[in-house]
């Protein structure tokens, strides 16, 4: 008996003792890690809207106002931050809009997507993802990624065939499923926009 109630006592000190020191390291890591995380999330702002100096957050934002507004437009994804882009002159040049997609095939997929006032996409950038590797994966690669660029329409689509046109996303060639959940990410940041930001009437 005094033999179990010693490993129990032995054991309930390593867990203590454990508990305390996982505690500890999560305080000393937790700033370093959301510093690095808020760092990481600057540079793919920077690079979806280049033209903008800095970013200020959107003040108007909803989250649940902007899941609705996906509902109603056909999309399961979530709207999870809203930035404007400023100029060095301090004017709004566009905005920057994350997207959380439940669609991918390895899990959600996070991305930013950068639209000027007139609604044109200035960039995507992928914040989080998990594909396949050499398939899905390739969403992150400029070679799919930059066929948004450049582009002012409603909505874009894909097509397996080539098919041309401004609206027109090239599949990635056994991914159509990471194809299909970031094109519809693009889209329901083009829907908030349009909805919510569309001309710049929120500088």
């Amino acid at each position: 008996m005094n033999k179990i109630i010693k490993n129990t006592l032995i054991l309930t000190v390593i867990t203590v003792v454990s508990g305390l020191l996982l505690g500890i390291v999560y305080d000393i890591t937790k700033e370093p890690i959301a510093a690095a995380q808020e760092s990481s999330k600057q540079a793919a702002f920077r690079s979806v809207l280049p033209d903008a100096s800095s970013f200020e957050e959107y003040e108007d934002f909803d989250a649940d106002a902007a899941a609705a507004l996906l509902k109603e437009n056909g999309y399961s994804d979530d709207i999870t931050e809203a930035a404007a882009g400023i100029s060095e002159s301090g004017e709004t040049v566009g905005y920057v809009i994350n997207v959380t997609s439940h669609s991918g095939y390895g899990g959600d997929i996070q991305i930013s997507v950068g639209i000027l006032n007139d609604g044109t996409v200035s960039g995507i950038e992928m914040l989080d993802i998990s594909e396949t590797a050499g398939l899905g994966m390739k969403a992150a690669e400029p070679e799919f990624k930059d066929q948004f660029k450049g582009k002012n329409v409603e909505k874009f689509s894909y097509t397996k065939s080539g098919e041309s046109g401004d609206d027109k996303i090239d599949a990635i060639s056994g991914a159509t499923i990471t194809t299909s959940a970031v094109t519809d990410a693009v889209n329901s940041a083009l829907a908030y926009f349009n909805s919510e930001l569309g001309g710049g009437g929120n500088e």
